[in-house]
């Protein structure tokens, strides 16, 4: 009899944590690597958010919060929901939990039966996979690619639908593609999903305020989604919040409420002072973050320029995030320095080796052509490392 449970033996580590830590041991061996591997901002906390939180300090929060989080927080939430993504929502609705995570834990657990179907579009967040197979779900992964820009047609939604369908989650902008749905092609999502009223829908936005296009668009907008989507944000990345841990949702009053009682019994309420920080972040306009945002676009528009310079990089235009994706599959079957390139994983692993640069392989987002870029880093990393990488694949 194994000492561990089928559970966790079965589970995968996060790809992502997995390079950032081999990163980090070749660092300790005197290496000077370039992490383009994690996905956080490389900014500091805005000082407005800082300032809120010592507030809190200084008045003393200390004590255990509300399971759901505290009511003014949940306020700020709902004026959130309301003045970006049209949305309205009541107490009741909202769920806070230490991380966006936490929070689609949290829904994965409180509806999936053994058995059910949960439709990933791919590439997809290394996490939903093994999430979804921890509630006992099956995740049915729809493949998509650069010339769609990564983003799941209408017709492909349809035929991976079957009558054991429970769910579909999927983030626009996305993390790892940088993919933005807009609001003509999420109504067209949603016309198949008007035909299955039974399938309930994951909307992940942690990265909505890292949109480069002209507005972003929540599937809960559309009325026919409305009661059947579990709308996901937080702070971490376009606050530059990730170690603070605060996520939540705005969802179907049974289901908030079925999070909540879930939460109660594994961590209860998120941090206090995390929590009155976050009041701080919501309620500011975005004019305070805009700074952050206006350089991702500059330094997206940079790597895909130093990327485009590399024969066998075949890139699209991300529109939000701050990630390319390029497929690199024009290098399987090479042999490069004596290492033979089999897939993405041997080419992600070949960059660390070789050009010093952490990334992420495809594979674990689902899409074994592709190697996901994090541009969360300082112009002069970003040059660096891409001159690198170029001369590594000479």
């Amino acid at each position: 009899m194994s000492l561990l449970s089928e559970r966790v033996l079965n589970m995968s580590t996060s790809a992502t944590l997995a390079m950032a830590a081999k990163a980090r041991e070749l660092r300790n061996e005197g290496k000077n690597i370039i992490g383009l591997s994690l996905g956080e901002p490389d900014f500091n906390t805005p000082e407005f958010v800082k300032e809120a939180a010592i507030q809190a300090i200084n008045d003393n929060y200390n004590s255990y919060t509300p399971v759901d989080g505290y009511a003014d927080l949940k306020e700020a939430i709902i004026n959130k929901f309301k003045r970006d993504n049209k949305l309205t929502y009541t107490p009741s609705q909202i769920v806070v939990s230490t991380g966006a995570k936490q929070s689609l834990a949290n829904v994965a657990m409180v509806l999936l039966n053994d058995g059910d179907e949960v439709i990933l579009p791919a590439p997809f967040w290394v996490s939903y996979s093994d999430i979804v197979k921890l509630a006992e779900g099956v995740p049915v992964q729809v493949a998509t690619s650069i010339e769609t820009d990564f983003k799941m047609t209408p017709e492909q939604l349809e035929a991976a639908i079957t009558p054991k369908t429970k769910m579909i989650w999927f983030s626009s902008p996305c993390n790892p593609s940088g993919s933005v749905y807009s609001e003509a092609e999420l109504k067209a999502l949603a016309e198949v999903l008007e035909k299955h009223p039974n399938i309930y829908v994951v909307s992940d936005e942690i990265y909505e305020h890292i949109n480069f296009t002209s507005e972003h668009f929540s599937i809960a907008r559309i009325p026919s989604m409305y009661d059947r989507t579990i709308t996901v944000n937080g702070v971490s990345k376009a606050f530059a919040m990730t170690g603070w841990r605060i996520g939540y949702i705005g969802a179907p009053e049974k289901i908030a409420r079925a999070c909540n009682k879930i939460q109660g019994q594994i961590t209860s309420g998120a941090n206090c002072i995390a929590q009155r920080a976050t009041i701080a972040a919501l309620e500011a306009s975005k004019d305070k973050i805009q700074y952050m945002m206006d350089e991702f676009l500059k330094r997206r528009d940079i790597v895909l320029e130093l990327l485009g310079e590399i024969e066998g990089f075949n890139i699209n235009v991300p529109e939000g995030a701050f990630y390319v994706f390029p497929d690199i599959s024009s290098f399987f079957g090479k042999t490069l320095r004596g290492k033979t390139i089999n897939n993405a994983t041997d080419f992600s692993l070949y960059l660390l080796d070789e050009a010093l640069v952490a990334t992420v392989t495809g594979d674990a987002f689902g899409n074994p052509n592709c190697i996901r870029i994090s541009y969360a880093a300082s112009e002069e990393e970003l040059r660096t490392a891409i001159k690198q990488i170029k001369e590594a694949l000479k």
